[in-house]
C-alpha cells in the first residue's frame, strides 16, 4: 500500500510521464500534416467538407466533385493538386510523398529534391526516380493509368514490366476507355 506522504511524489511523476507522452504524440503529429493552401468547389477530407487553410494529416482520404479541386501544401515536401472528379488516400513522411490508391481520378505531384513520390493505382505504380524536383500528372480517369511528365524523371511499373519517362514525356498502363482521352 502507499503511504500518504509518497502520494505527491507519485502524481508529480504519474503527471511528468504524461506530459512526455504527450509531448512526444504532438511532435509526431506535427511532422506528418499539411495544409489546403486552395480548394475550389465541394472537396471533402474523410467524408467531411474541407475548407483552404485546414490541416491535413497523412493518411487521409481526399475527395473532390465535379469542376472542383484542392492543392495540398506539403511543406519541404511538395505539394499535390487533387483534380476534379478524384478520389485518393494521402499518406506522407520525413521523406516520401505517396498515393496510397488513387481509386479515380487525377492528382499532379509536385516533389522537392531528394523525396519520393509514388502513386499506386488499379494497373500499377508510378515512382519519382533520382534526387531532383520532380512534377507529373497520374490520371485513371480512363479506366488506365496515363502519366505525364513536367519536371525530373518517373518510372511505371506494371504488370512486371519498368518504363522510365523523363520530363516531357507520357506513357500509359492499362486499357483505356474505347474512346476516352486523358484530360490535357
Amino acid at each position: 500500500m502507499i503511504s500518504l506522504t509518497r502520494m505527491p511524489a507519485l502524481v508529480v511523476l504519474l503527471l511528468s510521464a504524461i506530459v512526455v507522452v504527450g509531448s512526444n504524440t504532438f511532435q509526431a503529429s506535427q511532422k506528418a500534416q499539411g495544409k489546403f493552401l486552395q480548394i475550389d468547389g465541394n472537396v471533402s477530407v474523410n467524408g467531411t467538407s474541407a475548407v483552404s487553410g485546414a490541416t491535413v494529416f497523412s493518411d487521409s482520404t481526399i475527395t473532390t466533385a465535379a469542376r472542383s479541386s484542392a492543392v495540398v501544401s506539403l511543406g519541404k515536401l511538395g505539394r499535390v493538386e487533387v483534380l476534379p472528379q478524384s478520389t485518393m488516400k494521402l499518406i506522407f513522411g520525413d521523406e516520401s510523398v505517396s498515393v496510397g490508391m488513387l481509386d479515380q481520378g487525377r492528382v499532379r505531384i509536385s516533389s522537392s529534391s531528394n523525396v519520393t513520390a509514388k502513386v499506386s493505382t488499379r494497373n500499377g505504380e508510378v515512382i519519382s526516380t533520382g534526387n531532383q524536383r520532380n512534377e507529373f500528372i497520374v490520371d485513371t480517369s480512363c479506366g488506365n493509368t496515363f502519366v505525364s511528365v513536367k519536371k525530373g524523371t518517373v518510372e511505371l511499373r506494371a504488370g512486371g514490366t519498368v518504363k522510365q519517362i523523363a520530363a516531357g514525356n507520357q506513357d500509359s498502363a492499362g486499357t483505356a476507355t474505347p474512346g476516352c482521352t486523358p484530360a490535357p
